[in-house]
């Protein structure tokens, strides 16, 4: 639809078979003190793959080295009104994995999450908003296929 946002994400899994999330600023308007994948929105001029390592080097100081596959793709409405249309991929990044940048004033903290701590995400998020651990388990799932490959 022409009047979506158009919006990336990157599901980032280490060595360990963890997820990268941060938590997002309790001062953001959108999902405020939510645990969140990296990912924003595609900005005038840019490709979605272009945003994409826009959005990892600015939330976590890393590199895209290459995306392994999309893990999905989803339409949502946030608390803010506007419809979005996000794809979501697993990379792989380069840079300190132990040492990320977190964008200051929009993520506060960070941890590197198992596959059986999913039910975290769901932490300060309406009933029913269940959209981000889905997301993270796809790209768990993603992840297993890849290694398995």
């Amino acid at each position: 639809m022409a009047d979506e946002l158009r919006c990336v994400g990157a599901l980032i899994a280490d060595g360990a078979g963890r997820m990268f999330v941060h938590r997002r600023s309790p001062t953001r308007a959108l999902f405020p003190n939510c645990w969140d994948i990296v990912g924003g929105h595609v900005e005038a001029g840019e490709t979605p793959l272009d945003a994409l390592a826009r959005e990892i080097t600015e939330e976590t100081g890393w590199k895209l080295a290459r995306v392994v596959t999309v893990v999905g793709e989803h339409r949502w409405v946030g608390n803010d009104g506007p419809a979005r249309y996000e794809t979501d991929y697993l990379v792989e990044v380069t840079g300190d994995l132990a040492a990320p940048r977190l964008e200051a004033g929009k993520q506060v903290e960070y941890r590197w999450l198992a596959e059986d701590e999913l039910d975290m995400l769901s932490e300060h998020r309406e009933t029913g908003d269940i959209l981000t651990r889905q997301i993270v388990a796809a790209g768990f799932a993603a992840a297993r296929r890849h290694r398995a490959g």
